[in-house]
């Protein structure tokens, strides 16, 4: 007769605890605000000038946001995201457009890809400031030409780059096949290169998001325009209203990330197979 010897209990470790995605981001979300509060109504109380408190604690951010009103942000940020709107289809478009042609005459690559990095190089203040000389004057909530035409600027070269390292990473036997069979580098780009280049193409749409929001508030802020995000702030910072400054930055944080997610889901149902999805 054999004696078993009981299994010796193994110690967990920290890396055996695993919580879902969900709960890590809003144990780092609890932290952060946590840490925000303890900070506003300590150390940073006395920070700000005239004695006014520049960063409020969670309670004041929230108060001031009700306080305010839901109307002064769809004003206000309606036009900035119909601006950023505008310059989203304008850069990605041409950006799109650029990079197919670059895959039917390859020896535009090298034009193209100088005009990408000119337009990332290029400071966009300056730019800003030439433009608001330049551009006319809109009418009180219409959008702005400066805002548009930075809101294009800021997601030009991410999908530039994106989409020509997509187009270029189609199956080399795919293109052959095509070759032989008689097909065009049109015949190409529709039937192999378009669908290869869907994740990288998504992806860099998908960062061109947030990019064009921003764009589209540095517009705003090189003035005359008097409703947008841009003005909002500017107004408040000269009011010393350190907590709805607060609002602002924190609801066009929640707005390019929630355009960013979007996106994410479109590209998540258009090409599964970049996420790991089934095909």
């Amino acid at each position: 007769m054999t004696t078993e010897t009981p299994a010796r209990s193994r110690t967990i470790q920290w890396e055996d605890v695993r919580l879902p995605a969900w709960v890590t981001g809003l144990i780092g979300g609890v932290g952060i605000i946590a840490l925000w509060w303890i900070l506003a109504a300590t150390v940073f109380s006395n920070v700000g000038p005239g004695g006014v408190q520049a960063i409020p604690t969670p309670p004041q951010v929230i108060a001031e946001f009700f306080a305010t009103g839901w109307e002064f942000y769809v004003r206000n940020f309606s036009v900035t995201l119909t601006e950023a709107g505008i310059g989203y289809l304008w850069g990605n478009g041409l950006a799109l457009v650029l990079a197919a042609l670059v895959l039917v005459v390859p020896r535009l690559e090298g034009v193209v890809m100088q005009i990408a990095i000119i337009t990332y190089c290029v400071p966009i203040v300056a730019l800003g400031l030439l433009l608001v000389v330049i551009a006319p004057i809109p009418g009180a909530g219409e959008p702005s030409v400066t805002a548009i035409f930075l809101a294009a600027l800021s997601c030009f070269f991410t999908t530039v780059v994106g989409a020509l390292l997509g187009l270029k990473a189609a199956d080399r036997a795919s293109l052959d096949v095509i070759t032989v069979y008689g097909g065009s580098k049109l015949t190409q780009l529709r039937k192999v290169r378009l669908i290869a280049a869907l994740p990288a193409t998504l992806n860099a749409l998908q960062i061109a998001v947030p990019a064009a929001f921003l764009g589209a508030v540095l517009g705003e802020f090189f003035g005359k325009i008097t409703v947008g995000v841009g003005p909002a702030m500017i107004a408040a910072q000269q009011a010393l209203n350190a907590p709805r400054v607060w609002d602002i930055a924190l609801v066009s944080g929640a707005v390019a990330l929630a355009g960013y997610a979007l996106l994410g889901l479109v590209a998540r149902a258009v090409a599964p197979w970049s996420r790991g999805g089934a095909r």
